[in-house]
């Protein structure tokens, strides 16, 4: 298990490229399982999800392969299977968005109710509720959703739950609704920007869907659908990550690969903050020099401000004088992360769904845990602008949906390293982790061999501080 130790406290600056996205790449590559033929997706990143979910297609019978240049070609060369094992899909909520290709391609699937990151409650019912409209014959046993169907049937479905549109349902019906007879019609269906993504590949097979990016879905079923080639869009809430990264340590940065079209409300949440944005057509630049400003944020299903962005904006908030109130109306448990960062000085309050949070002048290092995948973004975050060391441990929660974060990071400057979580190698990691480090940053080529002077005093720190961990 690797963990990040992180020396807080210095500018970030330069230029980074942001990557394809993780939430897009996961529902594309599901959709392969019903088409014919090889299909290729071009700027899938490399996570953890990612692995995981080209594993469970193998045992679906996909053939998947990656290049040289992050492309994935996935083709079926065996239609029998359609058990979707508990071990896999468990380890991430997307791995459901096999069951509606399954389904509709092979008559039949039995798919493991899904895992993923503990953020609270997120029920399937909206999912079985869209493909039993469809036509097909659904159970629960021992964990499994088994879902059976001869032909689906064109439907009027809604889609909508207790706290707003459900991504992966609306994923999971819609590819399922591509193959039906007739015609489906979708109330209440997400807008996100992957959503419109995946429709857009869908439609590039040979689905016949309108209304992508609005409430309203209509989908006239065809017969089957031909493979294509398709690259995934930016990652957008990466995009935002990295911007609170400039704004919470107060630097100078630019994104590129990105579309801010995708991201009007959040640009306006941080420029509300303070934060000096200027918008280019494929980039993004950001300076977090200015006064900033204490404001409200509530996390609502798109355009409105991410969930996935929740955590990342309490910590930025965090920093900022004066009280702030963040609220999640999708998922009200999803503050694990406050005590972490109260750890490090935060003054944060739980009020129901909501966090309010009392600005410090600033946070200061320790060692934290991250408990799921935007946590560990919100805590790494923190510790770039905390004075002294920060310690985020179980990384392997940001692993699922960053790629090479800390490598972004100490693109920019920042002082990062990503180190095994065992004390028997803890000293020996770090110098490995140093060495890996040295492409991708410059050093004052007067310091020793062994290692600059702050990785030597990091190194000292952090083994002290292990201690109180």
């Amino acid at each position: 298990m690797d963990m990040f130790v992180i020396e807080g406290g210095v500018p970030l600056s330069g230029t980074v490229a942001v990557s394809g996205a993780k939430n897009s790449a996961l529902p594309l590559m599901a959709a392969a399982l019903a088409t014919e033929g090889k299909t290729v997706l071009r700027g899938v990143p490399r996570l953890v999800d990612v692995e995981t979910l080209s594993l469970l297609l193998q045992t679906l019978g996909v053939q998947v392969r990656r290049d040289d240049h992050d492309a994935l070609t996935l083709e079926v060369v065996d239609e029998r299977p359609h058990v979707a094992d508990y071990e896999l899909v468990r380890r991430m909520r997307a791995g459901f968005c096999v069951l509606g290709p399954l389904l509709a391609r092979r008559g039949r699937a039995c798919v493991s109710i899904p895992g993923g990151c503990n953020i609270g409650n997120r029920p399937i019912e909206l999912h079985l509720k869209g493909l039993r409209a469809l036509g097909a014959d659904i159970s629960i046993e021992r964990g499994y959703v088994i879902a059976r169907a001869e032909r689906l049937r064109g439907a009027h479905i809604d889609l909508r739950g207790p706290f707003g549109s459900t991504v992966t349902g609306t994923c999971n019906v819609m590819v399922a609704a591509a193959l039906a007879d007739g015609s489906t019609m979708i109330e209440s269906a997400a807008c996100e920007p992957e959503v419109v993504d995946l429709g857009n590949f869908l439609n590039a097979m040979g689905a016949r869907i309108t209304g992508l990016g609005t409430p309203i879905l209509r989908i006239d079923g065809v017969r089957c659908l031909a493979a294509a080639q398709h690259t995934v869009i930016p990652d957008r809430i990466e995009a935002a990550t990295i911007m609170i990264a400039a704004a919470i340590t107060r630097s100078r940065v630019r994104l590129t690969g990105v579309r801010p079209a995708q991201m009007t409300n959040v640009l306006d949440k941080l420029r509300q903050i303070g934060v000096a944005i200027d918008v280019k057509t494929d980039a993004i630049d950001v300076c977090g020099n200015e006064p900033f400003r204490p404001v409200d944020c509530v996390a609502l299903p798109y355009p409105g401000l991410p969930t996935d962005l929740q955590a990342q904006l309490t910590a930025l908030l965090a920093t900022v004088p004066g009280v702030s109130v963040v609220t999640d109306k999708i998922f009200p448990d999803r503050f694990m992360h406050a005590p972490e960062l109260v750890r490090m000085g935060a003054r944060i309050r739980r009020e129901g769904n909501s966090a309010v949070i009392d600005g410090v002048d600033r946070l200061s290092g320790a060692c934290v845990m991250a408990c799921d995948l935007r946590a560990s973004a919100a805590l790494v975050l923190a510790g770039l602008a905390a004075s002294g060391t920060t310690v985020v441990r179980r990384i392997y929660h940001l692993d699922r949906g960053y790629e090479r974060l800390e490598a972004k990071l100490a693109q920019l400057g920042a002082k990062i390293i990503r180190t095994s979580d065992e004390p028997a190698h803890f000293p020996e990691s770090l110098r490995l982790a140093e060495e890996r480090a040295q492409p991708i940053r410059t050093f004052d080529a007067r310091e020793p061999l062994s290692g600059p002077k702050w990785f030597q005093q990091l190194r000292s720190d952090t083994l002290k501080s292990r201690h109180d961990c």
